[in-house]
């Protein structure tokens, strides 16, 4: 593999940063070399931000923000009409988003005419079975079905260990079962 690039759109208080850190650290766990980090802009609940996530056989030289991304997630819907998310993403690149449009719709929205779109309602599934609105880890399972940087046993191995002591059995268990639903009912357009 080479490096893969991941920039993730997000608000304040949404996990984009946490995903981002749970898809390189599960990466890392792999042997692959990883960079993830958030950038904020105002830092507020609420406020836009973007994470990163670098991917690569080989150690990385590169440490700034991923201005050409291979495949952007956006968590938060709102923010395709409100940025251009689709900024530097290239002809074969890959769009993810957290919405309950099909990939067309989207694609027609942000004017995405070439490579992939993805849509899932993370946003339902994180609701069905976390019971809280947090769509990050439905849209790692999204993510993973789009492009296997992982597997999702290999994540699922990585939410256990960081979650299971910070907020119990049941909870990390509803956040894997977010993971795997959303993995299976992403669409591809």
């Amino acid at each position: 593999m080479a490096m893969i690039e991941v920039r993730w759109h997000g608000r304040g208080g949404q996990g984009a940063k946490t995903a981002s850190q749970f898809l390189g650290e599960a990466a890392l766990d792999t042997g692959k070399y990883i960079q993830a980090f958030p950038e904020y802009g105002p830092e507020r609940a609420g406020a836009p931000m973007k994470a990163f996530t670098r991917i690569s056989d080989k150690p990385m030289t590169i440490h700034s923000s991923v201005t050409s991304p291979d495949i952007v997630v956006v968590i938060d819907p709102t923010l395709v009409s409100a940025i251009d998310v689709t900024e530097g993403l290239g002809d074969n690149g890959v769009l993810l988003v957290n919405t309950d449009k099909s990939p067309a719709d989207v694609r027609k929205e942000v004017n995405f005419t070439k490579g992939k779109v993805g849509t899932v309602d993370a946003t339902r599934i994180a609701l069905e079975t976390l019971n809280l609105p947090m769509p990050n880890m439905p849209m790692l399972g999204a993510l993973l079905k789009v492009n296997q940087l992982v597997s999702i046993e290999e994540l699922s191995e990585r939410v256990k260990a960081k979650f299971l002591k910070k907020i119990g059995k049941e909870k990390t268990n509803a956040n894997l079962e977010g993971i795997k639903q959303a993995y299976d009912e992403v669409k591809i357009g």
